[in-house]
């Protein structure tokens, strides 16, 4: 054993003398590790700083304030505020809020930066209710069965809950309200984008089914932006329930994998990365039946994966595609190639992608 363990170490030594380790990319590799490892704290210390309202309570007086001003505005009697300083310390140094130390000895200024400005409650675009929604433990109890996901191929909400995503929302009101609201402040956020980015796609549209469209936030900006439009707001019974009332737009409850209501368009927002190849194909073949032969289209908002893109989003769209494994059953975001076969099995052999200025980009798919 000795001799075995002597022969090893001679070994190990010739292989450092020829191939020296890089004793400063070791290092920071290292370093990487630690900051990934801890990266949800980074997530932990936003939903903080949403569920205490940091950001309205800064922007409610107009200017930055101090620490005491921020403690006294949270909504508690006893609040700590070093606990507080030390929370708001790491979101400065990520830039989420701003400091401005005193020449004059007096306290330090926190302020808004144009990424906490995305946290006001009350603001017309706001993605509070998203980051409360994903940071929920519903939705981070998926993400700790993605090694089973590899291991066995199931699916990890399941896994983790005993039922897929949709039928928990159906007899959970109050997880399908956290999951509406934070579908509802991404809808006004990429539909505002869509809108102007997307033109004139809208004007030749006499009428418009939204399939998965939530509670109809979406159709609804669109309605506002061109009145023409007879909107039509599509999802399942339990979600449209709830789904308050707009104008020009009607709620229809039913099932996209049965039938969809007929329209001259077909509008879908991130609806397609949430199912698998084979569903999707079952979902377009229904839009295919609901719209003209002849004028019909349908307009996909979806990821499009830029797996080796330096985006501005690129990288969150890979995180997306795991998201994907983590919430949905089956789906996945996708690249061109792959929305083109999709889209091609699906009786849309014609498309355009047009890129905007957001997260998503717009399919415009035409049938044979």
């Amino acid at each position: 054993m000795y001799v075995s363990r002597f022969h090893y170490l001679i070994l190990e030594f010739e292989r450092e003398r020829m191939e020296p380790i890089d004793k400063e990319a070791m290092l920071t590799g290292q370093a990487e590790i630690w900051r990934y490892m801890f990266n949800f704290a980074d997530s932990m210390a936003l939903k903080c700083a949403v569920e205490l309202r940091i950001a309205d309570i800064i922007h409610s007086h107009g200017c930055p304030i101090t620490l005491s001003q921020i403690a006294s505005g949270i909504n508690s009697s006893s609040a700590d505020i070093n606990c507080l300083a030390r929370i708001i310390r790491l979101l400065v140094r990520k830039k989420i809020f701003s400091a401005s130390p005193q020449t004059d000895g007096g306290q330090t200024l926190y302020g808004l930066t144009h990424s906490s400005r995305w946290l006001l409650h009350d603001a017309e675009l706001s993605l509070a209710p998203m980051l409360l929604m994903e940071n929920h433990p519903w939705l981070l109890a998926p993400w700790h069965r993605l090694s089973d996901c590899v291991k066995e191929g199931c699916i990890a909400f399941e896994k983790a809950h005993g039922q897929e995503i949709w039928d928990f929302a159906s007899v959970n009101p109050e997880f399908n309200k956290v999951f509406n609201d934070g579908m509802k402040c991404t809808a006004k956020i990429t539909t505002a984008t869509i809108v102007s980015g997307y033109k004139d796609g809208f004007g030749c549209i006499g009428s418009l089914v939204d399939v998965g469209g939530g509670t109809g936030a979406a159709m609804a900006e669109i309605v506002k932006a061109y009145p023409h439009i007879k909107g039509i707001n599509f999802d399942l019974p339990h979600v449209v329930a709830t789904a308050q009332e707009y104008g020009g737009v009607c709620h229809v409850g039913g099932d996209m994998f049965k039938a969809i209501p007929e329209a001259d368009a077909v509008f879908m927002k991130w609806i397609m990365h949430d199912w698998s190849d084979e569903d999707c194909v079952k979902i377009l073949k229904n839009c295919r039946k609901a719209i003209p032969k002849e004028t019909g289209k349908v307009i996909i908002v979806d990821v499009v994966l830029q797996p080796e893109g330096d985006g501005l989003f690129d990288n969150t769209g890979l995180v997306f595609d795991l998201l994907m494994i983590a919430h949905s059953s089956g789906g996945k975001e996708r690249t061109e190639p792959e929305w083109k076969k999709l889209l091609n099995e699906g009786g849309f052999p014609r498309y355009n992608i047009i890129k905007i200025p957001a997260f998503l980009a717009i399919l415009e798919a035409y049938p044979e």
